[in-house]
């Protein structure tokens, strides 16, 4: 389980918008928000600095 829908809408984002950021496909940002791919912890980091959060609040539940 992620976060990262919840984040990217909250910054107002879209699945491309998300994945032009940081250079994936659109396709890609799909998967990991319905928990279909597991990112790399670069992809992970990338994620994090572009939805405005670290990767604890993003990837893991407290």
């Amino acid at each position: 389980m992620n976060r990262v829908k919840e984040y990217r809408l909250n910054v107002g984002k879209s699945q491309l918008e998300l994945a032009k950021q940081i250079g994936v496909s659109r396709q890609t940002i799909n998967m990991i928000e319905n928990d279909k791919y597991n990112p790399t912890l670069e992809l992970c980091l990338n994620l994090a600095r572009a939805l405005q959060t670290d990767l604890n609040t993003l990837f893991w539940e407290e």
